[in-house]
């Protein structure tokens, strides 16, 4: 692929990221700037000719959420006023989809107010991983592909070679992914029923649905935070006479105490991908991270060259 036919840039939030998207594709990153003011104002620049290209821009929105959301809003402006034939955000991690509905009085829809910013900001088409709902998508007024980190993570458990595996969702609302992942690995599904009272980021484990006893137990979820309720279906899974205990999800998201609470749970290796690479906590030798540039690499050459991304979606 010559590297005049498409740029690729990354925002603050994905520097690695991005750098192997773009071996893959064979075009060099894109050059641009960031600059934060002693007052926390953000400054971005392109610092290339975009003029007629077609621009794809990696960023996600987390560490720090708001500054990488203003830039990722910031890049979108500035490669618009460049005169970029088309820009293409690719946000590997959208932070702000678990707000995605008005579930108590005098709240903000805050997934929606980010969509229509980012819409706003001239995006002319979004791809992400993983959204926490799928319903997000029609927030937007542009195309949006939400792609699944579902291949690389069963590949990455297939190549452990586990006999008796059994598929666990940390609750109901996974459970439909969760059976997609038993599928692809011809494994049982179990279900854990947590509750969760209030925002504190704790949900409690009230029940266990399915056969685990004597099977290599692997949790699937989409996003941890601090990894409690992983560290408690976890210790409830050991409880109902599981073997072992493995987790995939697809954003490591890691704050506070995560690591710890993951070190001493019985988890013995815990697969994320890399749609979140700066975050402030060390990882724990038993963070194992796949990566989905291939998976992004090949949503941008289809995009580009006009080709149906239903083949990633299978």
């Amino acid at each position: 692929m010559r590297d005049d036919e498409l740029v690729v840039i990354g925002g603050s939030a994905n520097p690695l990221l991005t750098q192997e998207i773009c071996e893959i594709l064979d075009v060099p990153v894109g050059r641009g700037e960031v600059l934060q003011f002693s007052d926390g104002n953000l400054f971005v620049k392109v610092g290339q000719n975009v003029r007629g290209r077609h621009v794809y821009l990696v960023q996600s929105t987390v560490f720090p959420a708001n500054d990488n959301f203003m830039e990722l809003l910031f890049w979108i402006d500035a490669l618009k006023r460049a005169s970029a034939a088309s820009v293409t955000v690719l946000i590997p991690y959208f932070s702000y989809a678990k707000g995605d509905k008005k579930d108590e009085p005098r709240v903000s829809i805050r997934a929606r107010v980010c969509a229509q910013s980012i819409e706003a900001a001239g995006a002319d088409r979004v791809v992400t991983l993983d959204l926490h709902a799928p319903q997000i998508q029609g927030f937007f007024g542009v195309p949006v592909d939400d792609l699944y980190a579902l291949p690389v993570l069963t590949d990455a458990i297939a190549a452990e070679q586990l006999d008796d595996l059994v598929i666990v969702s940390p609750d109901a609302g996974f459970a439909k992914k969760a059976k997609q992942y038993a599928k692809r690995l011809g494994a049982p599904l179990a279900i854990a029923d947590k509750e969760r009272v209030d925002h504190t980021e704790n949900a409690r484990v009230v029940d266990l649905i399915g056969e685990v006893e004597g099977r290599n137990a692997v949790i699937v979820d989409d996003f941890t935070i601090t990894m409690g309720t992983l560290a408690e279906v976890a210790d409830c899974l050991m409880d109902k006479g599981a073997r072992s205990v493995r987790a995939a999800v697809t954003h490591g998201v890691f704050t506070g105490k995560a690591m710890q609470r993951l070190d001493a749970s019985a988890i013995q290796a815990l697969y994320v991908t890399d749609s979140v690479e700066n975050s402030p906590v060390e990882r724990s030798p038993l963070v194992r991270t796949v990566s989905v540039a291939p998976l992004f690499a090949e949503a941008i050459r289809r995009i580009h060259h006009r080709e149906s991304l239903s083949i990633l979606f299978e």
